[in-house]
Order: C-alpha cells, then structure tokens, then sequence
C-alpha cells in the first residue's frame, strides 16, 4: 500500500468476528486503518489484527464495552490517535437473545437497548468532531430483520433496532450534507449469532429466502463498503435491506 492509499481511520464497533470483522477487513483493503473492537474476545480481535496486516493493511485493537460513553470516547481518541483522525463509524456492535417480554428482566431490557441503540449515539457524539474535520465523513449503523417485522421472542432486540433507524435518519438530517448516515438491514447471515437458528430450523428459515440462502458476511460488508465510500454520497438516511428476499413475505 502506497502512502497515497492510506487513509483516516474506520472506526468499527463489535468488529473482532462475524459481520463486524468482515467489515473491517474490507475497510481496511481500501486503504483505512481500523479499529478492531471487543469486549471479551481478545485473541479474536487480535487475529483479526494479524489477518489485516498480513495484507498490508493498518488495524489495532481495541477492548471496550460499547454500552458505556467512556470506553466508547477512549476507544475513538485510540483510532484517532494511531490513524491521523477518523473518517468513517459502523456501529455493528449488537446481541440477541431468545426472551418473552414475561421472560425479559429489567437488566436485560436494558442492557438490549445499551448495546445495540445507545451505543450508536455513543461512537457518533464521541467521533463527530473527528468526522467533521475529514472533507467528508460517512456513519453506517447495522440494525436487523427484526427492526422492520418485530419479534415475538425478543421484544428488546427488534425495539432497540427499530430505534437504530430513528437514529440514523435523525442523524442523516443534522449532519448533511458532508456526512452522511445509512443503515443496514440484514437478514439470516451465518455469524456465530445465528449459528443455532440455522442448525435447528435451517431448512424451514431457507424455504422462506426467495435467495434460498442464508447471506455471507462478506456480502454484507461489501454493502456497507459501498456506502461508506465517497460514491455513496447522494445517499442519505436510508435503511438498506439486505436479507435475499426474505422480507417480501
């Protein structure tokens, strides 16, 4: 990589597997130096690390737990310090589980919402000073299926995502037109989060994908490449649905 493909730094949230790392191994093909973050995997995040730079990419991780403000501004002073600044922010970072609203405790409630919504308004407000001194910024927020149909085993998943689109085109309005908020909308794609779903009710989840598949997380990262790109500067305040179908039934 010449010093003319190096770019900022892409701030990556929940990035040391599945989607998150698949994004960040794109970003960082394209010449961004990423964060890799993580709250308990470590060795994860750090081969994520080795993988990047064993391509001439720039990566260094980075623990923090997103549901809280203050490892969320360290974490973002950390990108900005190692790459000259930051350019780009994917809140990816998110959980699920299986729960009834009976079954749902008040801490689970709230961590739910902690980490898959606050946790976008938490890596904006801290990166925003970063992001507006970049000629232009982009901010892509990973919500879910779920966000769009609901759930009837996890109320606290499908609300907190559904909040994440508020966001995004609250944002998209206050910040153009330099820098631009979209998010994206997956469907079944084989992470760890939907290892167990596939593995007991695979055939009845696919017959429902007109794509007959599930999705890579590849495939969702080059999604998110594109809008963070500078091509993708007409768009605004979008949610993009990348589920093969799925929600067309």
């Amino acid at each position: 990589m010449t010093q003319k493909d190096r770019k900022p730094g892409a701030l990556v949230t929940g990035s040391s597997r599945g989607i998150g790392a698949a994004i960040a191994r794109r970003l960082a093909e394209l010449g961004y130096g990423v964060c890799i973050n993580y709250v308990a995997s470590e060795a994860a995040a750090h081969d994520q690390v080795r993988t990047i730079e064993a391509k001439g990419g720039r990566a260094v991780a980075v623990q923090g737990d997103v549901a809280s403000f203050s490892d969320v501004e360290q974490m973002v002073r950390k990108t900005a310090e190692a790459f000259g600044g930051i350019r780009i922010v994917v809140n990816n970072a998110g959980f699920s589980e299986h729960a009834t609203v009976e079954g749902t405790t008040i801490d689970a409630w709230n961590r739910a919402v902690a980490v898959n919504l606050s946790s976008a308004f938490y890596a904006v407000k801290a990166a925003l000073p970063y992001l507006r001194s970049e000629p232009w910024g982009r901010i892509v927020n990973i919500c879910s299926l779920r966000a769009m149909t609901g759930s009837d085993h996890g109320a606290h998943y499908a609300t907190a995502k559904a909040g994440l689109i508020g966001l995004t085109k609250s944002l998209a309005l206050e910040l153009a037109p330099a820098i631009t908020v979209n998010a994206v909308s997956p469907g079944y794609t084989r992470t760890d989060m939907t290892r167990d779903s596939l593995a007991r009710h695979g055939e009845a989840i696919l017959a429902r994908i007109p794509a007959h598949r599930a999705a890579e997380p590849e495939e969702i990262a080059a999604l998110v490449a594109f809008l963070a790109s500078e091509d993708a500067a007409y768009i605004t305040g979008e949610t993009v649905n990348a589920n093969g179908g799925i929600y067309m039934r």
